[in-house]
């Protein structure tokens, strides 16, 4: 079942359910989808996992980051409602690699293009980040990858 066929049954049981809060993460994530799909490049509407991953991880990010920006102001009741839609989008996302597991993978990416200097860091975050598609966080792969060059 394609990721928009899963919110769909999600969102008809947060709806038998009366689930307020977890509907409305739902509708902002099928509307992304729908928005995504209507965009130009995208064949007959039909998005790639890899897409839909990409969007989902997008949207992942951005309700951390507001969360944390609410909560920075004191703004706890915000930051709630940022939180609530977070866990609802990352039960779509795979598991999130831990750092033992990113390191391991980027230690084989250098190896197989035998990167060794901060010179090469796009040619590796460029591979690192088709692997790493919606399983772990730009950023701290990012530092991974700085750190082993160094």
């Amino acid at each position: 079942m394609s990721l928009k066929g899963k919110i769909e049954s999600a969102m008809k049981e947060a709806m038998k359910s009366k689930d307020k809060q977890r509907l409305q993460a739902l509708r902002s994530i099928k509307s992304l989808i729908l928005l995504a799909e209507t965009e130009k490049g995208h064949a007959e509407g039909e998005l790639s996992d890899t897409v839909e991953m990409q969007l989902l991880s997008k949207a992942a990010k951005q309700r951390r980051d507001s969360a944390e920006i609410y909560q920075k102001e004191g703004r706890d009741d915000l930051a709630s409602v940022e939180l609530a839609e977070l866990k609802v989008i990352e039960s779509f996302l795979p598991e999130q690699l831990s750092d033992d597991e990113i390191a391991a993978h980027i230690k084989d990416i250098l190896e197989e293009t035998g990167a060794s200097s901060m010179r090469d860091m796009g040619k590796v975050m460029g591979l690192a980040q088709k692997k790493f598609a919606g399983k772990a966080d730009n950023k701290k792969v990012a530092a991974l990858v700085k750190a082993a060059l160094q």
